[in-house]
């Protein structure tokens, strides 16, 4: 019954989806806050995102009074129906011009071409699930409750660091830079020169991989950022994003 909602939202899983199974219920929600209402700040999102924590279902029936849904919490179809709405009226004041000229045709045909390739995968098939559990493990990403998003995590991976251009960039910043060691002060004296140059070598390596390793945090960040936040022009606030 939720199917031509879902599939205008261009959820992943509209064909198959299950009110009443409760991860996939779960998930929707989430979903629905962080791409398409968005009434949350990103980081006023957590606990509606631990979709594993006892305390999820008092989390969202917060979230029902906050976003103003008439339904209670146990009246699940009905509020699933009613997320949805408020989702496709959100998503067309955010694109009035995309949408105002739409047809009947036109969307048919816009349907059909698929503008992601992941969309048309069917996700609850037990080879799909095995392969990108495999890539995942290979390429040891964190593993996800959501095959599609551990999917686009892979894809992210695979585009910013294995691509060809990331691999040489990679093989050129091994070449390194030639270092002199009497322009770095120690800040102790171990007594012998020897051991103060190495002393050195040790605190430029530490420092590089401090580099290194926040340099990694951000790209996760980012990673991150680009499955779980859409940030949009918000009419309703008068500024960009939330």
């Amino acid at each position: 019954m939720f199917r031509r909602k879902l599939s205008a939202l261009e959820y992943h899983n509209s064909g198959v989806f299950d009110c009443k199974d409760e991860v996939e219920f779960r998930n929707l929600i989430v979903w629905l806050e962080d791409q398409k209402v968005r009434h949350y700040k990103i980081e006023e999102r957590g606990n509606l995102r631990n979709v594993h924590n006892n305390e999820w279902p008092k989390h969202f029936e917060k979230y029902l009074t906050d976003v103003n849904c008439p339904f209670k919490a146990q009246e699940r179809q009905e509020n699933v129906d009613w997320l949805l709405g408020l989702a496709v009226r959100l998503e067309y004041s955010d694109n009035v011009d995309k949408y105002k000229n739409c047809t009947a045709d036109s969307v048919r045909n816009d349907a059909t071409k698929g503008t992601d390739p992941l969309i048309n995968l069917d996700v609850n098939n037990p080879d799909f699930k095995a392969g990108v559990m495999a890539l995942a493990n290979l390429l040891q990403i964190q593993r996800h409750d959501d095959y599609l998003v551990m999917l686009k995590a892979i894809r992210i991976l695979v585009q910013e660091r294995l691509s060809p251009e990331a691999i040489a960039k990679a093989n050129r910043s091994k070449e390194g830079l030639t270092v002199s060691l009497e322009k770095h002060f120690l800040g102790f004296d171990t007594g012998d020169a020897t051991l103060n140059e190495a002393a050195r070598v040790l605190r430029l390596l530490h420092i590089e991989e401090l580099r290194d390793l926040q340099t990694k945090i951000n790209e996760a960040i980012v990673a991150v950022q680009s499955i779980i936040a859409d940030p949009k022009t918000d009419h309703r606030l008068g500024k960009v994003g939330r």
